[in-house]
């Protein structure tokens, strides 16, 4: 769908916009067929036109901060008995990259090395000089922050070349690069993405971009929203519009259950693509004729807060099947944090998760969690990024995109004053009934319950492991211990190997479940 341009066939904003209490909320109930629909609900709907965004003016580097930082670097690099040549400089949003040339011999490393001492001579934070290869090139770039850098509005990246040629389904604006070009890219192909910044990073900012987006792209016929603010103050201003599925979800226990019935509905979908003898979504809806299967994004703004709860291991289950199987049927998860720590960004979801989006961090350490390498460490904060995707095999560094709440404001306002109601399924937020991906916890279950959630963990993390299930679990020794016997009966997994885990043998725990479910009484 092309990006509407504020032209007269879209009306203008309404002169005073509804305010939430105008908008009218009821409860709609979701049924066997989940959210595929047989009709259009808004079959005229209109998009939020660009010119309810702020206009964007660029600035450029003076040419005179250029030749000075150039020779700085020459000769700083001289008095290391490095002869290198600044042969080109790009100017970024927010960087400036210059291209060196330096002696065959003189080691990359020997240079990069030497960034502290460049800093000092540029007169810059000690780190805030990057030094990486350019690819494609012979050369070595310098980046060096601009003393007065450029705000990369979402209006410049929605109006940009990049984003109106593509015919990406949900577009998300990142940012520019070095060179000044626009990235957008699509979450329909990431498929998923994880976002981490400590605090003044920009991380909220961003995720605002990209719901900004969507909301000015999809109708709510073609997508719906589920988001999730522990703060309760960085994404309130969405609630009342028909996209979302439920309110803006503040309570960490709700968001376990919202993930658990994404689970629920991905394998209806899964169900249903199967009868309709198509592969994916797009195959659906192009057999339906229209978009009978909205596309579902869940966008988190704080995991911490959700994997420091006793619904953990819930959490962490839920999430990582979607991410394993929910792209072909249209979910998808966008994931952000403030703090990438390796309890909060498990292996076992990044792992599942490639495209990564690391802002400006405390430590390496954290910028390792995020980005598999430093350099996160380094960046400015205020958007400063660096984006990892997921068929690439280095980071690239970009201006995020920024949003204003004014802006944001205004959209949602757009979008209100079309619908004087909304319906929202509140069944979403409750604990999930029968098996939908639910993993109970701990020591007060029954003996058939634990079995089953023993089976999950060991399954999902393929790690058959006492002291693995004990951890995860909350139980003692003795009893996992019986129930890896258990699951060596059922051949689930093979003998004790002494000290080594055991091999897990089968690969989908939910096939296996329903199959011991199904089995006949003795």
């Amino acid at each position: 769908r092309p990006l509407p341009d504020a032209i007269s066939h879209h009306p203008p904003l309404p002169a005073k916009s509804k305010p939430d209490a105008e908008v009218t909320v009821n409860t709609a109930e979701i049924g066997e067929e989940g959210l595929a629909a047989s009709e259009l609900k808004y079959p005229s709907w209109r998009l939020p036109p660009v010119s309810l965004l702020n206009p964007f003016r660029k600035a450029k580097a003076s040419d005179t901060d250029k030749e000075r930082n150039a020779k700085i670097i020459e000769k700083t690099l001289l008095s290391f008995n490095v002869d290198a040549q600044v042969v080109d400089a790009y100017v970024g949003p927010s960087v400036v990259q210059y291209a060196l040339s330096i002696p065959m011999g003189v080691p990359v490393s020997k240079i990069s090395r030497l960034a502290e001492n460049l800093a000092l001579a540029l007169g810059v934070d000690s780190n805030a000089v990057r030094i990486e290869t350019i690819p494609g090139t012979t050369y070595l770039g310098v980046e060096v922050p601009r003393g007065n850098r450029d705000e990369v509005k979402i209006r410049e990246l929605m109006e940009s070349d990049e984003m109106r040629s593509s015919k990406y389904y949900l577009p998300g604006p990142v940012g520019k690069d070095i060179s000044g070009e626009a990235i957008v890219v699509d979450i329909q192909k990431m498929p998923h993405l994880l976002i981490a910044g400590a605090t003044g990073s920009g991380k909220s900012i961003f995720t605002n971009t990209f719901i900004v987006s969507l909301l000015m792209n999809r109708t709510p016929d073609e997508l719906r929203l589920i988001l999730v603010d522990p703060k309760q103050v960085e994404l309130s201003d969405y609630n009342g519009i028909p996209h979302l599925l439920t309110p803006v979800i503040t309570d960490m226990d709700k968001v376990v259950n919202a993930l658990k019935w994404l689970v629920t509905e991905m394998e209806r979908r899964y169900n249903t693509l199967s009868k309709a003898q198509v592969r994916n979504i797009e195959g659906y809806n192009q057999k339906m004729g229209f978009a009978a299967m909205p596309y579902i994004v869940i966008v988190i703004d704080e995991m911490a807060d959700m994997m420091m709860t006793a619904n953990r291991v819930e959490a962490e289950t839920a999430i990582v099947r979607l991410a394993q199987k929910a792209r072909a049927v249209g979910i998808h998860l966008v994931l952000a944090t403030q703090r990438p720590s390796v309890n909060v960004i498990t292996g076992l979801i990044k792992a599942n998760i490639p495209a990564r989006v690391g802002m400006s961090v405390t430590s390496g350490t954290d910028s390792r969690v995020i980005l598999d390498s430093v350099g996160a460490e380094s960046l400015m904060g205020r958007g400063d990024l660096l984006y990892k995707a997921p068929d690439k095999p280095k980071s690239m560094r970009l201006q995020g995109s920024f949003v204003s709440q004014e802006e944001v404001v205004r959209v949602v306002d757009f979008i209100k004053s079309q619908v004087p109601e909304v319906e929202y399924a509140m069944s979403i937020l409750e604990p999930p009934v029968g098996p939908g991906g639910e993993v109970p916890n701990g020591e007060n279950l029954s003996d058939d319950d634990l079995f089953i959630n023993a089976i999950k963990v060991v399954v999902n993390y393929q790690k058959g492991s006492s002291s693995f299930l004990q951890r995860k679990l909350n139980i003692g020794f003795n009893r996992a211990a019986r129930l890896l016997e258990e699951m060596e009966e059922n051949g689930i997994v093979g003998p004790s190997q002494g000290s080594k885990p055991r091999e897990v043998l089968i690969t989908d725990a939910e096939e296996f479940i329903n199959s011991l479910r199904n089995q006949p009484a003795e």
